[in-house]
């Protein structure tokens, strides 16, 4: 985070170049199309830019920190327990089916209270393809192979499951929210210390006491549901289902539906989006109780197949 502080004023000014030759010059039509792209994009979007990079630099030497681990805790990490794609594709399913259809109907409850109304027009399938059904299907399987996956599996190594999931929990909410709160304004995005300017006001954003309840507790919760869900079932399959349905329903809704402004419950029983808020979090632990009666079943047949 603080090399990307320290490095997007450089890309930002960078991109501003490119934009400004974009707009003036005959460019090859990558560069035209990328000088578009930086013009319309804000500083806050050069970070995360930034941090990825830095991100990508840096994995070396958490690749080192993970052999180190693994050298110490006796060689290589033991393998996730092989499973046939009947019990791989219920385990998907059933997840699935549990996320989409909790969230979807705190959705219908919300919507039948006049928090959110139904948007004119018709939805086109294009749109539904691109902006749900995509994300449904790629961030599940890249977000779960890299926390549930790579990290809780090196946090196991270094302390017990419950204090593994609640680590890499926090650190996938707190992924989730490295951007500055709506309407920040920077003095001087081009000045050399612009990105620890943007960085002070993340940071600061998370003393907010509704900011954390509204939103940060429910990422917490559901990073803890995935995380255990991997640690029941000893593999990612279950959480993946999760995820792709939280997904799912979560951007099909936000296509179908969009807030009215001043609605009963108030920012702390709903916040900005349907993700956010005091009924989410109850609705999430309901998830968590129906979840765990149906992991026992994924259980039970783990414990035949290792007999």
């Amino acid at each position: 985070m603080v090399l990307a502080a320290a490095l997007a004023p450089w890309l930002y000014r960078a991109g501003q170049s490119l934009a400004e030759a974009a707009a003036t010059k005959d460019l090859p039509a990558v560069f035209e199309w990328l000088g578009a792209a930086c013009g319309r994009s804000d500083f806050s979007r050069f970070y995360d830019r930034s941090l990825i990079l830095c991100a990508v630099v840096l994995l070396p030497l958490v690749i080192y920190r993970v052999r180190l681990v693994r050298a110490r805790q006796g060689g290589i990490a033991p393998a996730m327990p092989r499973m046939s794609w009947k019990c791989t594709l219920a385990q998907v399913a059933v997840g699935f089916v549990i996320a989409a259809g909790m969230f979807w109907g705190l959705g219908m409850i919300f919507q039948a209270l006049g928090i959110y109304s139904l948007k004119p027009g018709p939805l086109k399938l294009g749109k539904v393809v691109e902006s749900a059904l995509i994300p449904a299907l790629v961030a599940p399987l890249f977000e779960e192979w890299i926390f549930r996956g790579v990290l809780l599996g090196l946090w196991l190594r270094l302390s017990r499951p419950l204090g593994a999931c609640i680590g890499t929990s926090l650190y996938f909410a707190f992924i989730h929210f490295l951007k500055p709160p709506d309407h920040s304004l920077l003095l001087s995005p081009s000045a050399p210390l612009a990105g620890f300017e943007l960085l002070e006001k993340i940071l600061l954003h998370f003393t907010d006491p509704q900011f954390f309840l509204n939103d940060f507790a429910t990422l917490f919760f559901i990073g803890m549901i995935l995380a255990w869900a991997r640690v029941r079932t000893g593999a990612l399959w279950f959480s993946i289902g999760l995820h792709s349905g939280w997904i799912m329903a979560f951007r099909a809704f936000n296509l179908l539906y969009r807030s009215v402004s001043d609605h009963p419950p108030g920012s702390w029983g709903v916040g900005g989006s349907m993700r956010s808020g005091l009924f989410p979090l109850l609705t999430l632990g309901l998830t968590a109780a129906i979840c765990h009666f149906a992991l026992r079943k994924f259980e039970a047949k783990r414990a035949v197949s290792r007999a």
